[in-house]
């Protein structure tokens, strides 16, 4: 920073001081314009591990004031935490069978209702009684991966979860049975009955009506709760907007694995393979993005009111308007979320696969990265009202960070030098263990996973943790031979499961023979291609059964882009 640039901040902080001290400058104005300050987000440190989970910690969220933080993990267990001091204020199991994915606070509860998703496809709600016991209760099941939920703002009751079935459902906790609103499916004619496997939801924090979905396919998909018959007589199936930026439309190799809105109703979408997409409300595709004609731009503005954030799609179409582009990150390995950062949301955040974080400016700037992981950093949550940040990724702890460093970072000179990663088709599904269940990355990231039956025996049955208690740190990390070891890449996917797989095929097949009854051998090109996707979709199968062996090869001749 040249010697003019940091005089002019210093000004401007010493005028923004005597206005608040005079009355000229509102102190919440004040408190945003310091929050926001890029000189905070460069004195970013570690301000405190929170170490008390024995797997991989998948999910951290703060309550509405600030002041307590829920995390969940590989070893099923949700612990409520006092972040400023690293006490454990309540430890309980969740009741799912498998890692817990997500786990946050029903608004409006006193921080007593916690609801939760999880690799076993379960969603569940977690009471907090006034003894302190906790009470948890099944709410829905996916056929599948439950990876993300998401809360109607400032309802207690109402929320939406979504899952690897591409089944999204809405949730009311004073009903006794979940809605099923619809099965996600791809939006080619040919492939329409291949379902898209959803990873992430997302609410408009200003229109809670409006939800967005996105997970193995290119497009984000934004629906309107209000065009649901709640009678079940219609087809709600059908977004009111697409959004996709125009070179991957089409691309068969991406998929989106973390979905954000900000105040301002833009939409954040981060791409596997890709970058990250920051869409404004004129850069819809409409209702019907194949063919994106003006037509069918024009009639999805029409349908969608005039309080849809995005009613200017139609008129704006011919505009070719861009979305804004954030890189130097790297998103391969895990299912990774996006998000804002700052009181007006100046900021994007995300993990990356080199176990760093990234912090943009909403203008595409990268300004900061901060080595956060070992492996991959997947959550980064922010504080509701502090500059804070919590991450969590494949280590055990969470990640407490504030502006407390004595300098300001640099940015590394060469973080930027970033080729997207475009591996072979193979790697778009999840490889296979021993017992068909499906993992992240490395198989030795969750080396400890194996023991963790036996360990969650050893916590309190009380289901609270003394804060002296001792942290078992002995990490089985005997792998480090394994790092020189080819990994298969557990990333994104559309087979989940050996059953899953049949299911494909089998609607591929109806497909196919649909096709040749209705054609004959007129279209004898289409049934070789049909005949050449059955063929790819049983091989890209195998080779990642292959792939997940230790004898596998899956090396790649790509520059790492975080290196």
């Amino acid at each position: 920073m040249s010697r003019r640039s940091r005089s002019a901040n210093l000004d401007r902080a010493v005028v923004d001081v005597c206005q608040r001290e005079v009355g000229a400058l509102r102190n919440r104005s004040f408190a945003h314009r310091l929050a926001a300050s890029k000189d905070l987000v460069l004195h970013f440190d570690i301000h405190r591990k929170l170490a008390k989970h024995r797997g991989c910690v998948n999910t951290v969220s703060f309550n509405a004031d600030g002041d307590i933080l829920v995390s969940g993990s590989d070893d099923r267990r949700i612990i409520l935490w006092d972040w400023e001091s690293g006490h454990v204020k309540l430890s309980f199991e969740s009741g799912h069978m498998n890692n817990v994915f997500q786990a946050k606070f029903m608004p409006y509860t006193d921080d007593r209702s916690i609801v939760t998703c999880a690799a076993d496809g379960q969603v569940r709600r977690a009471q907090i009684l006034e003894c302190g016991r906790v009470e948890t209760t099944w709410l829905a099941k996916h056929q599948g991966r439950a990876h993300k939920l998401a809360i109607e703002p400032g309802s207690p009751y109402i929320f939406y979860t979504c899952g690897e079935d591409g089944l999204v459902q809405h949730i009311d906790l004073r009903s006794r049975t979940p809605t099923e609103l619809f099965t996600c499916h791809r939006i080619e004619e040919r492939r329409r009955s291949l379902i898209v496997q959803l990873n992430t939801i997302a609410i408009d924090p200003r229109n809670s009506n409006l939800f967005a979905v996105a997970g193995s396919d290119e497009y984000t998909r934004l629906y309107d709760i209000r065009k649901y018959k709640w009678d079940g007589s219609s087809d709600f199936d059908l977004p009111v907007d697409f959004f996709c930026p125009s070179h991957l439309i089409g691309d068969r190799y991406v998929g989106i694995t973390g979905l954000a809105f900000s105040d301002q109703r833009e939409l954040l979408a981060s791409y596997n393979d890709e970058f990250i997409y920051l869409f404004t409300r004129d850069m819809g595709l409409g209702p019907d993005p194949i063919p994106a004609s003006p037509v069918s731009l024009g009639s999805g503005a029409g349908e969608t009111g005039p309080d849809h954030p995005l009613e200017a799609s139609a008129m704006d179409a011919d505009d070719n308007v861009s979305p804004q582009v954030y890189k130097g990150h790297k998103n391969c390995e895990t299912v990774k979320g996006v998000g804002f950062f700052g009181p007006k949301c100046e900021y994007v955040v995300s993990g990356s696969d080199c176990g760093r974080i990234f912090i943009w400016k909403k203008s595409g700037e990268l300004i900061r990265v901060m080595e956060a992981d070992q492996h991959v950093v997947n959550c980064i949550e922010s504080h509701p009202h502090a500059t804070v940040l919590a991450s969590s990724g494949i280590e055990k702890d969470i990640k407490i960070w504030t502006p407390k460093a004595t300098e300001k970072a640099v940015l590394p000179k060469t973080i930027e030098r970033v080729s997207v990663m475009r591996p072979d088709r193979f790697h778009r599904y999840f490889p296979f263990d021993d017992d068909n269940d499906y993992f992240y990355g490395d198989d030795d990231y969750d080396d400890d996973n194996d023991d963790n039956d036996d360990e969650d025996d050893d916590i309190d049955e009380d289901d609270e943790i003394d804060d002296d208690d001792d942290i078992d740190d002995d990490d089985d990390d005997d792998d480090d031979d394994d790092d020189d070891k080819p990994k298969a890449m557990g990333r994104m996917y559309r087979v989940a499961s050996p059953q899953d797989l049949m299911m494909q095929i089998f609607s591929l097949q109806r497909q196919l023979r649909t096709t040749r009854e209705e054609h004959g051998a007129a279209n004898l090109a289409d049934n070789l291609v049909g005949d050449q996707e059955l063929f790819d979709l049983i091989m890209t199968f195998n080779a990642n059964s292959d792939v997940s062996s230790d004898d596998g090869d899956t090396s790649s001749s790509a520059e790492d882009p975080c290196s």
